[in-house]
């Protein structure tokens, strides 16, 4: 779930010490160039987060750090991709919860690795849900007026997402099993096209990341219903009087909770593990940082230690998997 209290999550993330910080110097310094692999195109809000961070690690590091989009297959590719390079801790994967975790159900024996056997955590560095929103030309003025209009004209409502398997995809679907609503989802190659034809009346809604909707939102053309988390949210503000899912759907245990984070090929030299955390820690602890990212409204953050991520992501596998199995959703 995500907090309420945005400085509940911000000190508790970032609840590992300062003194973590001089691990950098305890073995580990890269000596090349360090590549920063992100398994989507560039301009979405993985890439933006990335970038982001890459600039502030370069100065901690040293080196310079490099983003390299290798999209494909649902982030796999990218995935592979890091897999397939040196074990040297110059290599490193940045992505959001889907490839570590809804990609294993989704792919199943055509899954080409073992997420939590293949990768080793290094930290999250941020936390976000997902909104509700629907053409502002629409009548809809609150979620229950549009659940009630499409449970009383079945298949008109059409959602737009990423494509299928992605977050926003499989959370609608838990949302329609939810409420019994009969609502289309409309798969698209990417969320640029899906938000273009959202502006456009071509498709009614989305329920996705919120960095690339709010722009929308904030220039009139997307009214929010929900915000996809249990929880309201008052890390944007614009978004504190929109209801979360415990209101809406009380007792049934919607929280849609997306996260982004590090890891790296089993293998990689636990020194150097040890010395990126800590670089993250360094890179997240600068408040011009965490306010950039919550503009983004990625709410931003680091796990105590990389066993710890560790614990989480293991603990999120189930939760993932009820997610495509109630979804129906395999993929392409």
């Amino acid at each position: 779930m995500i907090a309420t209290s945005r400085r509940r999550l911000l000190l508790g993330g970032l609840s590992a010490p300062l003194l973590a910080a001089p691990a950098l110097a305890q073995g580990w310094q890269p000596s090349r160039p360090v590549r920063i692999i992100v398994p989507i195109a560039p301009g979405g809000a993985n890439d933006m987060i990335a970038r982001l961070i890459g600039e502030r690690l370069s100065p901690i590091l040293g080196q310079p750090v490099i983003i390299e989009n290798r999209p494909g297959a649902g982030g796999n590719i990218g995935a592979q991709a890091t897999l397939q390079a040196e074990k040297d801790g110059l290599t490193w994967l940045f992505t959001s919860a889907n490839v570590l975790t809804a990609n294993t159900f989704l792919y199943g024996s055509r899954m080409p690795f073992v997420p939590l056997r293949d990768f080793a955590p290094v930290s999250r560095v941020g936390v976000g849900t997902l909104l509700w929103v629907v053409n502002s030309q629409r009548s809809w003025r609150t979620f229950q007026e549009q659940i009630d209009f499409a449970k009383q004209n079945p298949s008109r409502v059409t959602m737009g997402s990423s494509g299928t398997g992605a977050i926003s995809h499989l959370f609608f679907e838990k949302v329609k099993r939810e409420t019994g609503a009969d609502m289309v989802h409309v798969p698209y190659r990417g969320g640029g096209p899906a938000i273009q034809d959202l502006i456009a009346g071509n498709i009614d809604m989305m329920f996705d990341a919120i960095p690339a909707l709010m722009p929308h939102v904030r220039e009139g053309r997307f009214r929010p219903l929900a915000v996809g988390s249990a929880k309201r949210i008052d890390y944007v503000p614009e978004l504190a009087s929109v209801p979360g899912m415990d209101e809406l759907l009380p007792g049934k245990g919607v929280d849609a909770l997306n996260w982004w984070s590090f890891v790296c090929a089993t293998g990689t030299p636990a020194p150097a593990i040890a010395g990126m955390h800590a670089a993250l820690l360094r890179a997240l602890s600068q408040e011009e940082l965490k306010q950039r990212l919550l503009g983004l409204t990625v709410l931003p953050m680091v796990d105590e230690t990389p066993e710890a991520f560790g614990a989480f992501w293991r603990s999120q596998m189930p939760v993932w998997q009820q997610l495509v199995e109630v979804s129906g959703a395999t993929a392409e």
